[in-house]
């Protein structure tokens, strides 16, 4: 019985024991996860060359080039490992990260009393609003301790990408809206313009009409012609014979000849 005792008391402070260790190991880790503020003299400075005099401006779709100058104030060279940041939207009484951008890796020295100019390059594709642009730089010293330097943390603005008249969709855009406005004018045109206007005759008096029709005229073969004698006198028709003359008699076939007509008066003889 004694025993039993002795080995449930062993395994309860085996376990408060673990536990303790657990809770130690736990405080040392958020220890070292909270930030040690840098004590190294390194400053750096963030310019954007391609930004407007009114702001610094991210344009979607297009590469935003940050220039950071480092400046090593150190007795020892200093090594700039990692730049990276982020876009924060200041709300409330705490900021809300919209985006993390791209880090980059570089591991280039700088020498002590000397300065190193890197190229930042980021690209953002986000709605237009203004948001605030945060900057950091790992920086490694001699003793391979490493720091994180704030390059940048002002307010910028996203906006959208200038179009262009010569893009495609743009032209063929207008090449639709030009047809449908096209289109719609000559509708109109039709419907109630083309009412308010005299309608034009088609030809001219009837002497331009007789000449315009005779001036299209073929020539007639004399052997086609054929002569019809009328109550006018002969007449001549051309064009061939589009008739068949088999079933008409034979007198109806024989044309009549025409009778002279002696003119003026007939002279009468004086009997002596």
């Amino acid at each position: 019985m004694v025993s039993w005792k002795l080995s449930s008391l062993l395994l309860l402070s085996l376990r408060a024991f673990t536990a303790f260790a657990e809770i130690k190991v736990e405080t040392v880790e958020e220890l070292q996860d909270e930030p040690v503020t840098p004590d190294l003299k390194v400053s750096i400075q963030a310019s954007f060359p391609q930004s407007e005099i009114f702001g610094v401006k991210l344009i979607n779709g297009h590469a935003t080039q940050a220039v950071l100058s480092f400046q090593n104030d150190e007795l020892a060279p200093v090594s700039v490992q990692i730049v990276g940041g982020s876009l924060v939207h200041d709300i409330g009484p705490e900021p809300q990260i919209l985006r993390n951008l791209t880090a980059t890796r570089y591991a280039v020295d700088v020498p002590a009393g000397a300065a190193e100019t890197l190229t930042y390059t980021f690209t953002t594709e986000m709605h237009p609003q203004d948001v605030r642009l945060q900057l950091v730089a790992v920086i490694k010293d001699s003793k391979d301790a490493f720091y994180t330097l704030s390059a940048y943390n002002e307010t910028v603005s996203v906006v959208e990408a200038p179009t262009s008249i010569f893009d495609p969709q743009i032209i063929f855009l207008y090449l639709v809206l030009l047809g449908a406005f096209a289109g719609t004018v000559y509708f109109i045109y039709n419907t109630w313009i083309t009412t308010l206007f005299p309608q034009k005759r088609r030809g001219g008096k009837g002497g331009e009409r007789a000449k315009r029709s005779t001036a299209g005229t073929k020539k007639v073969d004399p052997a086609d012609q054929t002569a019809v004698l009328g109550a006018d006198g002969p007449a001549v028709t051309s064009g061939s014979k589009a008739y068949d003359e088999s079933w008409i008699p034979a007198q109806h076939l024989q044309r009549p000849e025409a009778r002279r007509v002696k003119s003026g008066t007939p002279k009468t003889k004086v009997k002596s």
